[in-house]
């Protein structure tokens, strides 16, 4: 039987990278796109790395032919590329607001769009949403945007048995905050008001999309996994 195939957006760092760690580890033939220094990804030698912009169509292109040539086809493929811009409306210029809508709705919609042919019957996507509440109106709008977009495709994808669902991650220990300019020390004391008692690891996140991927999730679509530690519990009452 041929080994499983995932490409992962955003998959050099943080959660992306946490996940295609894990996938490769259980068997799985995996390729990551990301920005920067891709060769500094510290991934096993065997995931194909390629450099692309999520908010560039030729870099999607790109992208999407080396996952026809390396992998052949999909059964998972994890929208994970995204950015934080948060602040209030009127510390938001059109540049961020452009940057959050371009990769993380645009993005994603067009990625998946470029790979449905790439999708085998029973594949599973995964979109990284993440909470947006309290962290600007503009990032909240980018992030509600991937709900809406995600249920649609469930229904649109299911004659074809793909599956469509999302991940939500609570507070995750990922790159993300130190480019915010928030602290380890910080981070930790935040992580002492999540009911669970502290901040999530990048893993439990990939382990939440493995699961997704996975023969034990075949009845799920359209569905939103929140992995918080119990963040926003009481709101949500």
């Amino acid at each position: 039987m041929p080994a499983p195939t995932a490409l992962i957006t955003g998959g050099t760092s943080g959660i992306g990278r946490a996940t295609a760690e894990l996938l490769h580890s259980r068997g799985y033939r995996v390729m990551v796109t990301g920005l920067g220094n891709v060769s500094a990804a510290g991934l096993p030698d065997d995931v194909t790395v390629v450099r692309a912009d999520a908010r560039s169509l030729p870099d999607i292109d790109q992208a999407i032919g080396r996952a026809r040539r390396h992998l052949g086809s999909l059964d998972l493929l994890f929208l994970n590329a995204g950015i934080s811009r948060p602040g209030p409306i009127e510390a938001t210029d059109e540049a961020a607001f452009d940057a959050l809508f371009d990769i993380n709705v645009k993005g994603n919609f067009f990625t998946l769009q470029k790979a449905l042919p790439l999708l085998n019957e029973g594949a599973s996507v995964v979109f990284t949403v993440g909470a947006a509440e309290g962290i600007g109106p503009a990032m909240t709008a980018a992030k509600g945007a991937l709900l809406p977009l995600m249920r649609s495709l469930a229904l649109e994808l299911a004659p074809r048995r793909i599956r469509v669902n999302a991940v939500s991650p609570g507070m995750i220990n990922t790159p993300v905050y130190s480019k915010m300019g928030v602290s380890q020390e910080m981070l930790d004391a935040w992580g002492r008001d999540v009911p669970l008692g502290r901040v999530g690891a990048p893993t439990d996140i990939a382990e939440a999309v493995a699961f997704l991927a996975s023969d034990a999730a075949a009845y799920i679509t359209g569905d939103n996994l929140t992995v918080s530690g119990g963040l926003g519990i009481h709101a949500n009452a």
